[in-house]
């Protein structure tokens, strides 16, 4: 653009979670607020969708008329962009950002033609949902199942000036949609049942909303840093507590809690981790500080950073904390001398960051080494580290004498040499030794006046006392290495270990056995046993290995897991256990309990639900032959009886009215034996669907023709829906056991029944729809479960006044899981049950597949 060009228009955009929300009617709201105002305002081009409401909002704006593309044989209506640019208004409307043009068109979306309306010094108004953001759109398709082929950059919504919300909630825009103000009629139930679950509005408003506020928190990073502000923002109280992974991480996190919780603050957790990777608290103790962490909502954060206080003010001022928990210092007074500490340099260079420094039981115990007694480097390597200190000064010494005149320092460079291989090999030891002997043999020998221990010039004294310092420094780096490799690789192998025995938890049909077996082949023990105490005596839950040990006290190590429960080991030899092995065991011995725990609980729920399966049928078995068989039974002898009497005189018309209600029984006895045997049936997996494609139009009006009441149902079954692929006869049971179910219990005061079929995807679905009392909240799926009769709708009993035993919806999604549909229960909007029939729609593929799976049974 050149310099003394049009400057570049504004964008304003709308964005909504899903369609409906009033993107469009909240973008030509503003649209008349600014044309009241005098701005001169053109519509570019608006969808209304058919939405009368958003179509008299277009009234009394001046409207572009639309460009008329052809493509193959196809008209499409486009935004007419060189018409707008021509009449050069100061705001243009165009609605729906992510659209794409048709074939023909100079731009491939419309967001490419609000571009060049920006380039022009146009500004705009438009429109966008969610779930055509580019970075979204496989989050969208994974809540939702549908995949949004229209899709914008984030970056074009990134770089408008405002981008405003429109929200509503989910059971709002329910309404909205089941009163028709979003979509047409035959379009609502299919919206309803699949993209508008309520689950997925209230995932995709979410969604929106993260995402707006991620905006506004790189809009807020934008502005100061183009304002080079860098002092904290108190937009929001944020508590940063730095931790070590030592023994006090625990109690520094617990103190920033009660910090934040008094200023109503987000709390985060951070450990440096420097540049080594090595140097730090082992993994077991970080493993421990993010559970903890975790525990009382903080989130976990590691950063690298060689310079600890920089690191960690760049984390803090990163995300705008204002208040840092440290932990006092565990350096000795004299360490704190040399270098102020971390604590203090982080005080020094805070600035407007509040730092608390707090105290703990770690406090002045400083950790050099994980165990300074104990030699890190092998065993070898110390053979050879004392041997090269006594051979390498008298080597050096045998060469100097050998080569005869040579300067001093040239002996000195030999001698530092050698300390340096011994200091490498074999540690702090030797290398002071070997700095001894080279002292002693450099002034012996080389230092005038030679052969004696005096030395004449106070330089060489210099180079004396360097060996030494050399030899101490080389070393102790050496050690420190050693000790972080031995760390490292003990780590290494702690967590491998410990997922190991957590993944056995998680996936080993039989885990607590699997588990004893690993902790016995990893650790070379003769037997491994989880013991519980049982009253005063202990017994063996679970073991691994010959004769394993049923006693804490006869135990080589006992690992108390709880009070009742202990992991016991014996060792070959009665070896003692290590500390480090001590560790690993611990975590083993946790992840033990929560195998026996998971076993014991798995085998109780089997238990249980087998009483209570048999309970039930018993139950409602009894209620069946008490009532609902005996009635009929009944009836059906009365009516007999009646007839058979000698005495009694009928009329043609109580005869038939008689039979009839013979047949009438007759048939109830015919539908409860048909369902129990339909549930004998499902329960042996005796159900063999023959698949073929039907469509829903014909099995329902089969379904309908046997069913009293029928005249009250309304069916709505377009004949150019595809067909399913279905067994007719069962389908035919599932549609007739449904109708049924709304026909007694969703029909107050001779409300209809709809039957109404749609498609979704690759899915047909048929929805019977009543408008009774409905069901209560989160027993949607209790309607299915087999012997449970609806009193009122909502609850469950076992008698009442209606006719059955509780099986046909059990029935019916029986039948419907063995065609591979499924069954699920939805409120009505405004009031009521329905329920929704899904089987597949008989593709090429679905029958193929189909033909595959009968082939193989």
């Amino acid at each position: 653009m050149a310099e003394n060009g049009p400057k570049r228009g504004e964008l304003r955009i709308y964005l909504g979670a899903a369609p409906g929300v009033g993107k469009t009617y909240a973008m030509l709201g503003e649209a008349h607020r600014r044309a009241g105002r005098g701005t001169d305002l053109v519509v570019g081009l608006v969808e209304t969708h058919g939405r009368p409401r958003t179509q008299e909002l277009l009234d009394g704006l001046e409207v572009i008329p639309r460009r008329r593309v052809e493509y193959r044989g196809v008209e499409f209506a486009e935004m007419d962009l060189d018409a707008v640019l021509a009449r050069r208004p100061a705001v243009a409307v165009i609605d729906e950002l992510a659209h794409t043009n048709a074939p023909g068109s100079r731009h491939e979306k419309r967001w490419q033609d609000i571009d060049e309306l920006l380039d022009a010094g146009i500004n705009v108004l438009s429109t966008v949902n969610v779930q055509h953001l580019e970075s979204l759109n496989d989050v969208v398709e994974s809540i939702t199942g549908a995949r949004q082929r229209e899709t914008v950059p984030d970056e074009v919504v990134r770089r408008a000036e405002q981008v405003e919300l429109v929200d509503i909630t989910p059971q709002a825009l329910r309404r909205r949609m089941a009163h028709g103000n979003v979509y047409p009629a035959d379009r609502v139930d299919a919206a309803l049942g699949n993209y508008f679950r309520t689950g997925n509005l209230t995932a995709l408003r979410e969604l929106a909303l993260l995402w707006l506020a991620d905006q506004v928190d790189v809009a807020l990073r934008r502005y100061r840093e183009e304002e080079h502000i860098t002092t904290t923002w108190e937009t929001r109280e944020r508590v940063v507590v730095a931790i070590t992974g030592g023994p006090e991480s625990e109690t520094l996190i617990r103190r920033g809690r009660r910090i934040a919780a008094r200023a109503g603050a987000e709390l985060q957790v951070v450990h440096v981790l420097r540049g080594d990777g090595l140097a730090g608290a082992s993994p077991v103790g970080l493993a421990n500080a993010r559970r903890l962490a975790e525990a009382v909502g903080a989130s976990f954060h590691t950063v690298l950073g060689e310079d600890v206080p920089e690191a960690l003010l760049e984390f803090a001022r990163g995300v705008d904390a204002t208040q840092l928990v440290l932990g006092t210092s565990r350096r000795s007074r004299l360490a704190r001398v040399l270098n102020e500490g971390i604590g203090a340099a982080v005080v020094r260079q805070s600035g407007s960051i509040d730092v608390h420094i707090v105290t703990h039981p770690e406090a002045g115990r400083p950790l050099l080494f994980a165990n300074p007694d104990r030699n890190p480097l092998s065993r070898s390597r110390q053979v050879w580290g004392w041997a090269l200190s006594l051979l390498l000064p008298c080597a050096v010494t045998a060469l100097a004498h050998f080569y005869g005149e040579v300067a001093l320092s040239v002996d000195v460079i030999g001698y530092f040499l050698a300390i340096v291989v011994v200091a490498t090999v074999g540690g702090v030891a030797p290398a002071l030794t070997a700095a001894v002997l080279s002292d002693l043999l450099l002034n012996l020998f080389f230092t005038p006046p030679l052969y004696t221990l005096t030395v004449a010039d106070p330089q060489n004294v210099v180079a004396l006392v360097a060996m030494l310092l050399v030899a101490l420094l080389v070393a102790v780096l050496v050690d420190r290495a050693a000790r972080l490799s031995e760390r490292a690789a003990a780590a290494r192998t702690e967590a491998a270990l410990l997922s190991s025995y957590a993944r056995t938890v998680l996936t080993h049909p039989d885990p607590l056995p699997r588990l004893l077996e690993k902790v016995v082949e990893n650790f070379g023990l003769s037997s491994a046993a989880l013991l519980e105490r049982n009253g005063g005596s202990w017994r063996v839950a679970a073991s691994c290995g010959p004769d394993p040990c049923a006693s804490p006290v006869r135990s080589d190590a006992d690992i108390e897991i709880v009070p009742d429960v202990h992991l016991v080991i014996t060792r070959p030899g009665g070896k003692p256990l290590r500390a480090a092995d001590r560790t690993v065991l611990e975590g083993a011995a946790g992840q033990a309990l929560l195998a026996l725990r998971q076993q014991r609980m798995a085998a109780e729920t089997r238990d249980a639900q087998r009483r209570a399966d048999a309970t039930q049928i018993r139950t409602a078995l009894l209620s069946a032959v008490g009532h609902d068989l005996r009635t009929p039974l009944a009836s059906i002898k009365a009516s007999v009886s009646s007839l058979r009497a000698p005495d009694l005189r009928l009329s043609l018309a109580d005869t038939a009215e008689l039979l009839t209600g013979v047949e009438e029984s007759a048939d109830r006895l015919t539908a409860l034996v048909d369902n129990l045997l339909d549930s004998s049936r499902l329960a042996t997996g005796a159900v063999v669907p023959r698949l073929r494609p039907v469509t829903y139009d014909e099995v329902v009006a089969a379904a309908l023709a046997g069913l009293d009441g029928h005249q009250y149902v309304d069916v709505d079954t377009d004949e150019s829906l595809p067909p399913v692929l279905a067994d007719p006869g069962l389908l035919e049971r599932v549609i007739a056991n449904v109708v049924q179910n709304a026909l007694k219990y969703g029909r107050p005061d001779g409300e209809r029944i709809c039957v109404r079929a749609s498609e979704h995807a690759s899915r047909v679905e048929l929805r019977i729809v009543d408008n009774g009392p409905g069901l209560p909240a989160g027993s949607a799926e209790a309607v299915f479960a087999p012997f449970q009769r609806l009193v009122e709708r909502g609850q469950r009993g076992d008698s009442s006044g209606v006719a059955g035993v509780g099986l046909g919806l059990s029935v019916a999604q029986g039948f419907l899981a063995a065609m591979n549909g499924t069954i699920h229960a939805e409120d009505t909007p405004g009031g009521g049950l329905t329920i929704v029939l899904v089987l597949p729609a008989a593709t090429r593929n679905a029958i193929s597949e189909t033909e595959k799976q009968g082939g193989r049974r």
